[in-house]
């Protein structure tokens, strides 16, 4: 209990004096060890758990899928992807909202990062929308709304990192059983933001010729193939989530550098540089995250708050509410990353004693930290898109309540009815 007690207070007080979350799970965890080790071996004990938790296959993935995000976010693919989206749903009521939802899906499916669709998507949608009429601040919303939908939408390195902490989850099932969450968030989000332009009447979009669309539709092919490429090839048994991540580099890179030549060559070390600076953060915080969780387990801390849940209600629905609550309210003041790696050993086991699946509670957790990346005070895809959209957050936070809404009303579908998540792994042989 002791060890349980200054695990937690530690690490609340370096989070909030503003320590880096990955050295505020480090000290936590060796600081606890102190109360049986001394300063050496707990060191060495927590050393030797980040490697041991680093020393996974799974995890090569990781770096693979950053430097393909790299690829994309530099190599004009959101332009194209904005213009076939153009074309897809341009002409609706409001269309250039819906342009913003579809494209971050697009983008965000494909790159694997939110942060990277909101700034690259909102960077470029932004002006648009405002000289189209479209209102700054809500041209904003739409854009932070819409970022994370394509951490559900595979390929998607948080789902790898769920995949280690729950155990050996199959990657591929995950990646299998985001997709209709995340179409159905993206839906969602539509539904919203078209019921908004039109009340406030704003312009459709400019009708695009047919020569014109079929030159956009070819343009954005290549792009769109590599979806194809990824899960087609992981579903079919050709090559494993890992081995997708690599040949998904493979093709971004001939496709930005050789195809559509928008990064030059003399820029391809700085991309590298900038990959690996996001890789090394991402495993510090993989390696230092999997340390605390063999503290917590070795105090028995996930045993005694899942006996707790449990001894709390019978009620089934009742715990997956409490639960959906806890886990949106720590998506607001953490990362995700080290979020799932400590959660996910602490709520597994009141979840599967209540008969859900891990893959089904794989997705309720990533959902509900997605749209912790929408809320202060560390939410990214809200710190960026007000940056790109040329606003601020105390402006740009009553429009975003709609949005919120339907994520929200999304979440407890998903929680509450498992088809939405199971029906396709199952269908596919998972």
């Amino acid at each position: 209990m002791n060890e349980a007690i200054i695990l937690a207070l530690v690490f609340a007080v370096l989070l909030f004096a503003g320590v880096p979350i990955a050295f505020a799970i480090g000290t936590a965890a060796i600081a606890a060890l102190l109360v049986s080790l001394d300063p050496a071996a707990a060191s060495t004990v927590i050393a030797q758990r980040m490697a041991t938790g680093l020393d996974s296959f799974a995890l090569l993935a990781i770096p693979f899928f950053i430097l393909s995000g790299q690829l994309m976010n530099r190599g004009g693919i959101a332009r194209r992807l904005i213009d076939f989206a153009k074309v897809v749903v341009g002409r609706l009521p409001g269309g250039l909202a819906y342009v913003n939802v579809l494209g971050s899906m697009l983008f965000g499916s494909i790159s694997g990062s939110a942060v990277a669709a909101a700034a690259a998507i909102g960077g470029f949608m932004g002006p648009l929308m405002k000289r189209e009429g479209y209102d700054r601040e809500f041209s904003a919303a739409v854009n932070i709304a819409a970022a994370p939908v394509g951490l559900l939408i595979p390929p998607s390195n948080i789902m790898v990192v769920y995949s280690l902490a729950s155990g050996g989850v199959s990657i591929a099932a995950l990646f299998i059983a985001g997709y209709v969450p995340g179409i159905l968030l993206g839906l969602a989000l539509m539904l919203v933001a078209g019921v908004i332009a039109k009340a406030r009447r704003y312009p459709v979009g400019e009708k695009v010729g047919l020569s014109d669309a079929i030159g956009i539709f070819f343009g954005a092919v290549p792009s769109l193939l590599l979806v194809f490429i990824v899960m087609g090839g992981i579903i079919l048994g050709w090559f494993t989530p890992t081995e997708a991540s690599a040949i998904a580099v493979a093709y971004t890179f001939v496709l930005s550098v050789v195809i559509y030549r928008e990064i030059k060559w003399h820029e391809l070390p700085r991309l590298l540089t900038d990959s690996a600076a996001t890789t090394a953060i991402v495993l510090l915080l993989v390696g230092t995250s999997m340390g605390m969780s063999w503290v917590m387990s070795s105090a028995n801390i996930p045993q005694t708050i899942s006996a707790a849940l449990l001894a709390l209600s019978e009620n089934r629905i009742l715990l997956l509410l409490i639960i959906n609550v806890l886990l949106l309210v720590v998506g607001t003041f953490m990362d995700m990353t080290p979020a799932v790696l400590i959660f996910t050993p602490i709520l597994l086991p009141v979840v599967t004693n209540l008969g859900m699946s891990p893959l089904h509670f794989g997705l309720v957790l990533i959902f509900n930290l997605c749209i912790g990346l929408c809320t202060p005070p560390v939410g990214n895809c809200l710190f960026v898109g007000c940056s790109v959209g040329h606003t601020t957050i105390a402006k740009v936070w009553r429009p975003l309540l709609p949005f919120f809404a339907a994520m929200v009303i999304v979440l407890l579908l998903v929680t509450f009815w498992p088809a939405l998540s199971l029906a396709l792994p199952r269908a596919l042989g998972f």
